[in-house]
């Protein structure tokens, strides 16, 4: 992999991650932009003891361009765009438009391919491996930044889901704090290792492997399964037999098989909802939506050793042409119903095994 590093016109940072060593990326970005002005604030919940940030600079945000004038195509024929070469691996660079910014963390995309028509299961397992490169320089890089204290790595794929553009891309956060989620997942972590004595996510892994009812697919060095308690209609946890804290902590092994499991997941997840003429959902409906998050230790935390990464993978259609909305008892009390039994869910994503 090489990487290379640059500055778009108005300051922020532009990262070129290529599979080839010789790759020269000097393009310069034509544009006459004016310097990045962001009102990005976190302010605490005192009921909850969460954090919200408030970024009205968001409202301005580029929403649904037609294709020939994507912000994250490369810059051809006179068009320029966030990314001024004409042709691109990977690339990572600032958002214009970031929900944390400053003291209040760091916001970057991620394009994944050059190809405004993929999708990332249309990736070929190089250029997947050349993106888990990018995600994982990215989270040792932003490790070292004075206001982040946890790395999210995500991708949000379907209008439904709530994307306003529509190449092939996902989106890293630099949180200034320890996510809700993930403290409620550390709760749980200290709780288990007091009570039995024992690593809380190895345990889930053991069980689940155990079980097999849930289980998508188990590879060497992977394995991937529907949670008992699945909040989703169809979500996948995928683990590393070997826990890690992180992204950067893999091995070489690890990341070999990396590609190969998660592209299958991809394909899958497009087929759940296929009908019986091969066509993908409802008339008109589209590929999967779905949300796939990387889950990472804290850098602060005090053993982070005892974290486990995975990747949770999940989409909010419940079956074809229905979604599942978030409503009161979701949205107003934080408790899921979810109608699709995990084990019903895990058939049938062993049922849809690409060919």
């Amino acid at each position: 992999m090489k990487k290379t590093a640059t500055r778009l016109a108005d300051g922020r940072e532009l990262i070129y991650y290529d599979a080839r060593d010789d790759a020269v990326r000097d393009a310069v970005d034509q544009r006459p932009l004016d310097p990045i002005a962001t009102r990005s604030e976190i302010r605490h919940d005192r009921l909850l003891g969460d954090r919200v940030a408030i970024a009205s600079h968001r409202q301005a945000r580029t929403y649904h361009p037609p294709a020939d004038e994507c912000p994250l195509c490369p810059s051809r024929e006179g068009r320029h765009s966030e990314i001024p070469a004409p042709d691109y691996d990977v690339v990572v660079f600032e958002n214009r438009f970031p929900s944390l910014a400053g003291d209040s963390g760091r916001c970057e995309v991620v394009c994944f391919t050059s190809d405004h028509h993929a999708s990332f299961a249309d990736l070929d397992a190089g250029q997947a491996a050349l993106v888990l490169e990018a995600w994982t320089d990215r989270t040792a890089e932003l490790a070292q930044h004075p206001s982040v204290e946890q790395v999210f790595c995500f991708e949000n794929r379907g209008k439904e889901i709530g994307v306003t553009l529509g190449h092939p891309h996902g989106q890293i956060y630099g949180y200034p704090f320890v996510t809700p989620r993930t403290r409620l997942m550390l709760r749980s972590l200290a709780e288990h290792r007091e009570t039995t004595g024992r690593n809380l996510f190895d345990d889930v892994v053991a069980d689940e492997l155990a079980d097999g009812r849930r289980v998508v697919l188990d590879g060497e060095h992977w394995t991937a399964f529907v949670p008992y308690a699945a909040h989703w209609p169809y979500e996948v946890h995928l683990y590393p037999k070997r826990r890690v804290p992180d992204l950067p902590a893999l091995d070489e092994a690890a990341r070999t098989e990396f590609p190969q499991m998660y592209l299958e997941l991809l394909k899958r997840f497009d087929r759940i909802f296929d009908g019986t003429d091969g066509a993908n959902g409802a008339a008109g409906e589209g590929p999967t939506p779905y949300i796939a998050a990387w889950h990472q230790a804290p850098y602060r935390m005090a053993d982070r050793g005892e974290f486990a990464l995975h990747l949770e993978l999940f989409t909010i259609r419940r079956t074809s042409g229905k979604l599942k909305f978030l409503a009161g008892s979701e949205s107003g009390m934080n408790v899921f119903i979810n109608d699709v039994p995990p084990e019903a869910a895990a058939e049938r994503l062993r049922e849809v095994a690409s060919k």
